[in-house]
């Protein structure tokens, strides 16, 4: 029985010094919050497929069960809406190949704009997709928390291709008006998304935004501590990514999520003690 959890980042200029060793080398970075986390959302490879020999670093830093939810680039997703981007989808694939068993699933994020209209697309291209991975999609248009109808319909193409729908749950910071810069510019930019807790496979992934707050985003997380403790004792797999607006704690966060599902199945396997303490500033030797 694992569970594993996470953020949007690995290197966040906040926990430098503070949470993670300060400095660390960029091959060094993954491998000190892997010692916090087990699982990282990968929203780098949204903005630019990476080179091959990054990837092999990332792998090179991790476990083979550390989960890395890599994001298919938004020339695919957002600028193809899908379609006619064979080749983008292949220097991806190959891209991220050496990642193995780290790659937990490929991450279709999809713009609001992606209707009930445009499931067709999404059929044929979950279709088309290698079986060698596992899928996930994440939908922003409102028609599929809505509508009975385009929710099921959407379902309904998921399953049949074993993907799985992420939510992306950002209800708590938009219950309460923004008390913080970062939760000003998280008003902005992030989209008002409801709730969604089914899982449809045995891997579910969930995105949980609270609020730079602390008691309001653990408030607003326990009925997903309850989710996911159903969805451990029903066999599931479950992967949980914390978000805050400013991130500075979603390290401690993770861990926080993690404990207080564990303290209501104690036989889940604990994560491991953290890297914290700063790197000499010199190399140390025996004399």
């Amino acid at each position: 029985m694992r569970l594993h959890v996470g953020c949007a980042m690995w290197t966040h200029k906040p926990w430098q010094g503070r949470l993670l060793p300060h400095p660390l080398p960029p091959e060094e970075r993954l491998r000190a919050y892997a010692t916090w986390c087990n699982a990282v959302e990968g929203n780098t490879t949204f903005y630019a497929s990476p080179s091959r020999s990054t990837v092999e670093s990332w792998a090179r830093q991790t476990d083979p069960d550390f989960r890395l939810v890599a994001k298919l680039p938004k020339t695919i997703t957002h600028g193809r809406r899908l379609t006619g981007a064979e080749e983008e989808l292949r220097s991806f694939l190959e891209a991220i190949e050496p990642l193995g068993p780290r790659a937990h699933a490929l991450w279709v994020q999809l713009p609001g704009s992606f209707g009930p209209a445009d499931l067709g697309v999404l059929a044929a291209f979950l279709r088309g997709l290698p079986g060698s991975y596992r899928y996930a999609v994440e939908v922003r248009h409102p028609a599929f928390f809505e509508d009975a109808r385009a929710e099921g319909l959407l379902e309904r193409v998921l399953s049949g291709a074993g993907a799985e729908w992420v939510p992306f749950d950002t209800t708590v910071l938009f219950r309460n008006p923004p008390a913080s810069d970062a939760e000003r510019e998280a008003w902005a930019r992030k989209p008002r998304m409801p709730r969604r807790s089914r899982a449809l496979t045995d891997r579910p992934i969930v995105r949980y935004l609270g609020r730079d707050d602390t008691e309001s985003t653990v408030e607003g997380w326990q009925g997903w501590v309850d989710t996911v403790a159903g969805w451990l004792r029903e066999g599931r797999s479950p992967t949980m990514f914390v978000h805050t607006p400013g991130n500075a704690d979603a390290l401690t966060l993770a861990r926080r999520f993690h404990d207080e599902v564990r303290a209501r199945l104690p036989e889940l396997e604990p994560l491991p003690e953290p890297l914290s303490e700063p790197l000499p500033d010199e190399p140390l030797t025996l004399f």
